[in-house]
């Protein structure tokens, strides 16, 4: 089985069992640098991101509301694999806006709301949201998009850069 299938595999195996979602296989990224992805275009990715990377897209459902995700990981030095970087767009009624969204995300990555601890930035013309492991904006009524760096491997500046650089609609 080749490491991009294995990579893919076991990433699956994992959301099944963490998230007990309805999961299914998506198209395949669009090459290494990004892409359309559910309406928005990843136009930059981070250094981090490169050859030794390997993208995968998922769809899967929590709560009412439907994620498709892309994720790419690295193999690890003695064996196993580790997320590099995850954009994610969520869809569904109750993301009214970045309150409910952010209501909404403590509960999917199980945070304590009176501890995590979120700036402000700008992602073009709305607000966003960041903390330590991620980003996350509305940028309508029923649509959240979030950029995580759930290993740490990106930092701060990166992962706010490759938030910035994603767009709503399809690459020019």
């Amino acid at each position: 089985m080749s490491l991009t299938r294995w990579a893919t595999a076991a990433l699956t195996a994992v959301l099944v069992l963490v998230l007990a979602p309805v999961l299914t296989a998506a198209a395949p990224a669009v090459g290494p640098r990004g892409g359309p992805l559910d309406g928005f275009t990843i136009a930059h990715l981070p250094a981090q991101v490169g050859a030794r990377t390997a993208p995968a897209d998922f769809t899967y459902e929590w709560e009412d509301v439907s994620f498709t995700s892309r994720v790419w990981e690295q193999a690890k030095e003695g064996g196993g694999f580790q997320v590099v970087l995850q954009v994610l767009v969520l869809r569904g009624d109750k993301l009214t806006d970045l309150a409910t969204a952010r209501e909404f995300l403590t509960r999917y990555h199980e945070r304590d709301p009176s501890t995590w601890e979120l700036g402000e930035f700008d992602q073009g013309t709305v607000l966003g949201l960041y903390g330590r492991a991620e980003a996350f904006w509305t940028p309508e009524p029923g649509v959240v998009v979030e950029v995580r760096d759930a290993s740490g491997l990106l930092g701060e500046e990166a992962m706010l850069a490759t938030a910035r650089g994603i767009v709503e609609g399809a690459p020019a």
